[in-house]
This record gives structure tokens, C-alpha cells and sequence, in this order.
């Protein structure tokens, strides 16, 4: 009696070990699921801004905006973002550049009321936007260098964000990018040509 009494509550115990990782797991994967949905959402919520440039024609990068040239960084402009947008944030970068991507440009902290950049745009900016540092390792804009060969596109990218990034000047695109993750309320993109 005693034998299988002891017996009954092992397989009791057992079962109830077992159904106890079950609900566990479960519990988990509907985690899993409820924030991948999050994710999901998040994405479908984000809006697409219009980038423009009164810089370039045809989607080619003049001379001047270049380092065969002055080097300046072109104008840009962008239509209303949506509602909730408190900073804009800006990088430019070369996909085609041998070995990695090559950044030109890294702006952040941007007021919300600006929908314009002028040509030239100076280092020190006023209202609180920064700069950050390209990847020929300085300051602001750094004008399309590609070696000889086929052209390179370079994808300007405006980020409307729910939250100012309160970075330092100098800040990295990889810095940026990690601070604007769950703050991204729209984008805007437009690629255009060098070729030396």
C-alpha cells in the first residue's frame, strides 16, 4: 500500500513538473509573439517624408558638392513630418564605397520646426542641432571622394523622431542609429550619383 501510495505521488509530482514546463514554455513564446507583433507595428506606423534638393539635377552630384570641389554640403528640403516629431536626424553614407559603407554625413537633434537646410551648412549650428563625424573623421558634411571607376550612389536618409538624441557633438552614425531605435516616427530618402 505504502509502495504504490508513494508511487502515485511521484507520477503526481511528475506530471505536474511537467505541465508546469509546459505552461512556462508557452507563456514564453506568446512573449515572443506579442513583442514581435510590437515590432511589426511599430514598422507599419512609420510614415515616408519627401527629401528633396534644389543642389543637384538628373540625380547627379555636382562638382562643387564634392572633394574635387568646395566640398559643401547641398541643400535639402522636406515636407511636414507627422505629429509628435520633436527632432530630425540626417545621415548620409556611400554604399558602394570599397570594403564597408562610408558615411559622409551625421546630423541629429534638428528642431522639429526646420524643413530646410541650406547649401554650405556651417559645423556650429544654432538651436541645439549637432553634427557628427563622417568617416574621413571630421566634423559635418564630407563631400563624395569615390575612387575612379563606376559611379557611387549616395543614399541621403531624414529620420523624424518622437525624442530629441541628446548625444555630444562627434557623435558616430553607429551612435545615432543605436539612440533613435524606438524613436523613428518617419523617414525620407533620396539617393544621388558621383562618378569621378
Amino acid at each position: 500500500m505504502r509502495t504504490s501510495a508513494k508511487k502515485m505521488r511521484e507520477s503526481l509530482s511528475g506530471r505536474l513538473r511537467q505541465t508546469a514546463w509546459m505552461v512556462a514554455a508557452s507563456l514564453l513564446l506568446a512573449a515572443t509573439a506579442l513583442t514581435g507583433c510590437r515590432g511589426s507595428a511599430a514598422m507599419a506606423k512609420e510614415k515616408t517624408m519627401k527629401l528633396t534638393t534644389s543642389s543637384f539635377q538628373d540625380n547627379q552630384i555636382p562638382v562643387k558638392f564634392t572633394c574635387n570641389g568646395a566640398g559643401i554640403s547641398p541643400q535639402l528640403a522636406w515636407d511636414a513630418p507627422p505629429a509628435g516629431t520633436v527632432s530630425f536626424a540626417l545621415i548620409v553614407t556611400d554604399p558602394d564605397a570599397p570594403g564597408r559603407t562610408f558615411v559622409h554625413w551625421v546630423l541629429y537633434d534638428l528642431p522639429a520646426g526646420v524643413r530646410a537646410l541650406p547649401e554650405g551648412l556651417p559645423r556650429q549650428l544654432a538651436d541645439g542641432a549637432r553634427q557628427g563625424r563622417n568617416d574621413f573623421g571630421d566634423l559635418g558634411y564630407g563631400g563624395p571622394c569615390p575612387p575612379p571607376g563606376s559611379p557611387h550612389h549616395y543614399v541621403f536618409t531624414l529620420y523624424a523622431l518622437d525624442a530629441k538624441l541628446n548625444l555630444p557633438v562627434g557623435a558616430t552614425r553607429a551612435q545615432v542609429e543605436a539612440a533613435m531605435q524606438g524613436h523613428i516616427l518617419a523617414r525620407g530618402e533620396m539617393v544621388a550619383l558621383y562618378q569621378r
